[in-house]
């Protein structure tokens, strides 16, 4: 991994904009949700960045459960048929899923990246954590 320099940048400020977490200028992503191998102006490499299924999650429990409820309250209320939904559920849906899932797994890189979160090593005893190595 590489040290940490430059200025300490808010991980929500660079990570929605898709902004390297250590310059803020370089991009972060490659297409709409593949990450790049490393900053083109910084050379931060991005291989430490495992979000998982975070953005997903997120994505799932204040977008999609919302706009379910708001599918079931229409057919409960209005016993609408299929066409309604097709015109009314899904572009809600597309909505809040889609557009709120490239900030949210940006996001979440940088919080990695400004709170060095990286996949647990045992520390040795007499072994000091800065003799690791690390970022």
């Amino acid at each position: 991994m590489t040290t940490q320099t430059g200025p300490n940048l808010a991980p929500y400020a660079v990570g929605i904009r898709g902004r390297c977490p250590r310059c803020g200028e370089g991009h972060m992503f490659e297409g709409f949700l593949k990450l790049r191998p490393n900053c083109e102006v910084c050379g931060l490499d991005y291989s430490y960045a495992d979000p998982a299924d975070g953005p997903a999650f997120f994505v799932i429990t204040f977008g999609c459960l919302p706009a379910a409820f708001c599918a079931v309250w229409i057919e409960a209320a209005y016993s609408a048929p299929y066409w309604v939904h097709l015109f009314t559920t899904l572009p809600l849906l597309l909505a809040t899923c889609i557009p709120p899932l490239r900030p949210l797994k940006g996001w979440l890189v940088a919080s990695q990246f400004h709170h060095k979160a990286a996949e647990a090593r045992l520390v040795r005893p007499g072994e000091d954590e800065d003799d690791r190595g690390g970022w």
